[in-house]
């Protein structure tokens, strides 16, 4: 795979059961169909990411006025570890930069150390703490509310 054969095309309906099952595959607390059908209707800004015309990763992004949410970003688990989620989360920044937005968000386990890594490598600043805000295993687990001005 090089740069030049990643692609990313807008998200739709017809993608979703893979996607889906990604989801299901990566996340212990997994968004179900119900949540991505919605944000296509809604309108959200919904990607893939291909390498040539292979699914590789997904991402959600919430655009309102100047501002940008990042809801759902992932990489296939045989993709993970080449860089790829850098990739995408770059191509959305740049999106969220060409689309006028001075404040983009998002939210993270304290435990997902490795998507941590990769938000504060973008740029993105810990803001805030969300007390209980993830299901988990042993109840209820925090979330890191994070910000980039892009």
């Amino acid at each position: 795979m090089t740069a030049r054969s990643l692609r990313f095309v807008p998200m739709d309906e017809q993608d979703l059961g893979w996607v889906v099952a990604q989801e299901a595959s990566l996340h212990r607390f997994p968004w179900s169909l119900q949540n991505f059908t919605d944000s296509l209707a809604a309108g959200y800004s919904c990607w893939l990411m291909r390498d040539a015309d292979t699914p590789i990763g997904y991402a959600v992004v919430l655009f309102v006025l100047d501002e940008a949410h990042l809801l759902n970003i992932s990489v296939a688990r045989e993709a993970q570890g080449r860089g790829l989620g850098g990739q995408l989360l770059g191509y959305l920044i740049s999106l969220a930069r060409n689309s006028g937005v001075r404040q983009f968000f998002l939210e993270v386990r304290p435990s997902n150390l490795s998507a941590l890594a990769l938000y504060q490598r973008a740029g993105f600043m810990e803001i805030a703490r969300r007390k209980g805000y993830y299901p988990s295993k042993e109840g209820r687990e925090d979330a890191i509310v994070m910000r980039l001005e892009p």
